[in-house]
């Protein structure tokens, strides 16, 4: 059985070795056979030939695997063989197994899980700089047992993702695939790879097959996918600008397009913490970057599974250069949920810790539009969230530029206190309105009263036209009602014939 296992050990076919990672995706593809030889193990001296499925036209060089037996330790090897070794433990590794049946090949199971035991040991030891062919296969083994195409979701999501009861899906390799992650983070965070020639092999390519497998439904995949994904950012500074292109590309067709993918948040967490290395001033790019990728990111109505690390990244550009913070309001303005009160909620939050940074200045361009919109949300009969509109008044950074503003602020948020204090059905939300309305008399009682006799006048004013507008339309219905019913003629229907008892 080892032996048939060891027969799977990619060797070198008659084409010439290809240095770009991109044209194998796989060590071991269904087709036509390739006879291959092979030494025997330390306890037999004779070899066989055996016949594997054929391998890539990328192979490792013969010169590298042959002669080594791949089951050997570390330790029993000098050290001028350790790095040939690796690559042949490497290679033995690009076999899979279908770990859906856990009965199935469990002998071979075990033996390649142990070898990516020994590979993860011996490269946290860092005891060998790697060559140019040890990351090679390391890159090409990743891609065999990484890499993969993950089937339809087709979950429900008519309730915004946020379902408690859908549990997450875990995958039945993880195990398997733990290792190997744990592996790929140790090779690229060690210091014995040149980066110079990794990047030649973990190159666009490689990363976006690793961007294409945050849309795991296993949050564990995607955790470690995100520690990965920070260390190659971190290392390679020549595929960053690429790097957060892709993510960008991945944003704009989760929220235009199919506003399903369940990596945005650990995507959205990576970005957090590159926004927070940007130079100032920020460049142009990165100000694009957070007005057309992170607010239209407000949108879809999965928005709270990912909304913390989103106000965080919009939270770390506002930090950076506070300018941006009228135009972050701006856009949250423009994709403020109507029908949602959940969201509607998110966003009286958001909003409050962006007041909390803001300067007067731009607090002055955008507040017209902004305590409009906060009045019509201390109108809503959600109760939370004309609750949580009132609560800004708990806070006294925001106060304080409200009492600056309070001549502009007033007559817009005065008739939403009004109606509430007349008629809102919750009592905490009706005494949150009374406070807020004390607040505004204490700071100017002069203004409050004129603005208050001016509501008075604009309310009497609306009761005359409502009467006048019944009037016309009395005047109207009785009118209609003397004119002969002849041919296709409309028939008048009165309201007391139409209306229905709840």
């Amino acid at each position: 059985m080892l032996r048939q296992f060891l027969s799977k050990l990619p060797r070198k076919s008659g084409k010439s070795d290809s240095p770009e990672l991109a044209r194998s995706n796989s060590c071991t593809t269904a087709g036509s056979t390739v006879q291959t030889h092979r030494s025997n193990s330390l306890n037999s001296g004779s070899g066989r030939p055996c016949a594997t499925k054929r391998t890539s036209s990328a192979v490792f060089p013969a010169s590298v695997v042959a002669g080594i037996e791949p089951l050997l330790p570390f330790k029993d090897v000098p050290n001028s063989e350790k790095m040939n070794l690796f690559v042949s433990k490497v290679s033995l590794c690009c076999v899979t197994f279908d770990f859906t049946d856990p009965t199935k090949n469990s002998i071979e199971k075990d033996v390649k899980r142990q070898t990516l035991l020994e590979l993860l040991d011996f490269v946290a030891s860092g005891s060998v700089r790697f060559s140019e062919p040890a990351i090679l296969a390391m890159c090409r083994m990743c891609a065999v047992n990484l890499f993969r195409v993950f089937p339809p979701n087709y979950r429900c999501v008519s309730n915004g993702g946020e379902n408690d009861d859908d549990e997450p899906m875990f995958d039945p390799a993880w195990p398997h695939l733990q290792i190997v992650y744990d592996l790929l983070l140790k090779f690229i965070a060690s210091s014995c790879i040149d980066a110079k020639v990794a990047k030649k092999y973990i190159d666009h390519s490689f990363i976006l097959k690793l961007l294409d497998l945050f849309d795991s439904e296993d949050p564990r995949e995607r955790d470690c996918l995100k520690t990965i994904l920070h260390r190659v950012y971190g290392k390679f500074m020549v595929h960053r600008p690429f790097i957060r292109k892709a993510i960008s590309n991945i944003f704009y067709r989760f929220v235009f397009e199919t506003e399903r993918h369940n990596g945005i948040a650990e995507l959205l967490e990576i970005f957090g913490s590159i926004i927070s290395g940007f130079a100032l001033p920020l460049k142009e790019e990165h100000k694009i970057f957070m007005w057309r990728v992170l607010i239209p990111l407000h949108k879809p109505k999965t928005l709270g599974v990912y909304f913390q690390q989103l106000s965080y990244c919009v939270a770390q550009f506002i930090e950076k250069e506070p300018k941006l913070s009228s135009t972050v309001i701006r856009g949250l303005l423009k994709y403020w949920p109507i029908t949602n009160s959940q969201k509607e909620v998110m966003f009286l939050c958001e909003l409050e810790e962006i007041l909390e940074a803001i300067n007067m200045v731009e607090f002055q361009k955008v507040m017209v539009p902004l305590f409009w919109r906060i009045g019509c949300c201390i109108n809503s009969f959600h109760f939370q969230v004309a609750e949580r509109a009132l609560f800004f008044w708990n806070n006294d950074q925001i106060v304080n530029l409200i009492a600056h503003n309070q001549h502009v602020i007033l007559p817009i948020i005065l008739p939403a206190l009004e109606k509430n204090a007349q008629n809102h059905w919750n009592q905490a939300v009706l005494s949150l309105t009374l406070n807020v309305r004390n607040m505004f008399m204490e700071m100017d009682d002069v203004l409050f009263m004129s603005c208050h006799t001016h509501f008075k006048e604009d309310e009497a004013k609306l009761s005359i036209l409502a009467e006048k507008r019944n009037e016309a339309w009395e005047q109207l219905e009785n009118a209609a009602s003397l004119q002969p019913i002849t041919g296709n003629t409309a028939v008048l229907v009165t309201p007391l014939a139409t209306s229905i008892t709840c």
